[in-house]
């Protein structure tokens, strides 16, 4: 495996563990929501982790981003050749891990509460099945893991600036 490769299977780890974080914080920012007028409650959203083909490579990345940017130009005809990755992103379907986020179908959080404004003809709202502890612990899970691609991706980038020193 090159080391372009390892940055960009970090890289689409980086975004991965940033759709995990972000479907915990819309959980614990909806802990409370009940539904509003007989509309539903939240449901609880889960970021799904999978694999992708390990052929992604960072080069093509970056070569699509200079391309974008207007100020930057290639010096030598060769160096990062033109490839056909989707502007402003990774493309998924060719390396390292993708997430998807979907809602998980739980039952609702019945709680006896009568003055509640949404509450129904018998006094109950409907919560929607949030543990936070348990959202709490996958989140520094999910912290730590974005953390080790960050430290992956560094150490790649410091080993390629270390090659360049050597061919000086």
């Amino acid at each position: 495996m090159d080391l372009f490769q390892a940055m960009g299977i970090s890289a689409s780890g980086l975004q991965a563990q940033r759709s995990v974080i972000h479907s915990i914080s819309m959980n614990l920012a909806h802990v409370h929501t009940t539904g509003s007028q007989g509309g539903e409650s939240y449901r609880r959203m889960q970021a799904r982790l999978s694999p992708v083909d390990p052929n992604h490579r960072f080069p093509d990345l970056l070569s699509n981003q200079i391309m974008l940017a207007s100020y930057l130009h290639r010096t030598h005809p060769n160096h990062l050749s033109p490839t056909s990755v989707l502007p402003g992103g990774l493309d998924l379907e060719r390396g390292g891990v993708k997430a998807e986020i979907v809602e998980v179908p739980t039952e609702y959080q019945m709680v006896y509460n009568p003055s509640h404004p949404d509450a129904d003809p018998s006094g109950y709202i409907y919560l929607p099945d949030i543990n936070v502890v348990e959202e709490m612990v996958t989140l520094l899970s999910a912290m730590r893991a974005y953390e080790s691609n960050v430290t992956a991706f560094n150490s790649a980038k410091t080993m390629l600036l270390k090659a360049l020193e050597i061919g000086r």
